[in-house]
């Protein structure tokens, strides 16, 4: 018989990845101004340092980032995504953060494993 734990054990809780997101984002880019030949190498830092500590809230989920980075000059930026999937279960949140040279969105995707 499932418990309440088992069931909060496999809820796509938008605040903590959103918070997480946020703190890994802050550390890596902080202060930093636009830089495009250090764009990748953030780029894999955010995504390193997001999906260790997503994998450490050992929830039954597979995760998928989607990470852009770009120069804050005045430009316009349109994204669109769609979704076929399991809305009981599965999920996504995005973060979006700017400091004065450059945006950074962040697209987390969260997957139910079938178990």
């Amino acid at each position: 018989m499932a418990n309440a734990d088992d069931d909060e054990n496999i809820v796509f809780n938008v605040e903590e990845v959103q918070k997480i997101v946020r703190d890994n984002i802050e550390l890596c880019l902080g202060g930093n101004t636009y830089s495009h030949s250090r764009t990748p190498q953030w780029i894999s830092i955010i995504t390193e340092k997001t999906l260790s500590r997503l994998n450490k809230l050992n929830k039954p989920f597979k995760y998928i980032l989607r990470i852009t980075i770009t120069q804050r000059n005045g430009a316009g930026l349109h994204t669109a995504a769609a979704y076929y999937w399991d809305t009981a279960t599965d999920a996504t949140c995005t973060v979006r953060w700017e400091n004065k040279y450059m945006y950074c969105i962040v697209n987390v995707f969260g997957l139910a494993l079938q178990i």
